[in-house]
């Protein structure tokens, strides 16, 4: 005897995941944008910073660009690559670095957040 399932059964069927994605989606909606502005957080305030303050240990300053720590720019005591390669904040953008800062004492870092104009609400920096 063959069986099989009837068009009732997988009406159902599609119904039911149709209900249950729709109680656990708004659940999800936000998540990611939160998750993005953590590890741009992360960057701003730990993983970049590592870097730089190994290359200000070796060479005696911090570098003028975030291009110096991962090519010599022509220093001595450069002991890099500091980092493997230049981060992209999670929306893809470059992070904002300036030496001297006018913010912090040493360094300006930032990224400019998911809506990508400098000096909003959603930038994330190491001065605040």
């Amino acid at each position: 005897m063959k069986r099989s399932f009837t068009l009732i059964e997988l009406m159902l069927v599609v119904i039911i995941i149709i209900i249950l994605a729709s109680v656990a989606a708004p659940r999800l909606v936000g998540k990611a944008e939160k998750a993005r502005r953590a590890a741009a957080k992360a960057d701003v305030e730990a993983n970049i910073p590592s870097a730089l303050e190994l290359y200000e240990m070796d060479v005696g300053e911090f570098p003028k660009k975030l291009e110096d720590l991962i090519q010599n720019p022509g220093v001595d005591n450069w002991d890099g690559p500091y980092l493997k390669r230049l981060p992209k904040d999670p929306w893809g953008r470059e992070y904002e670095y300036y030496f001297p800062g006018t913010h912090s004492f040493d360094y300006d870092l930032a990224s400019k957040g998911k809506d990508g104009v400098f000096g909003t609400e959603d930038d994330i920096a190491n001065w605040e």
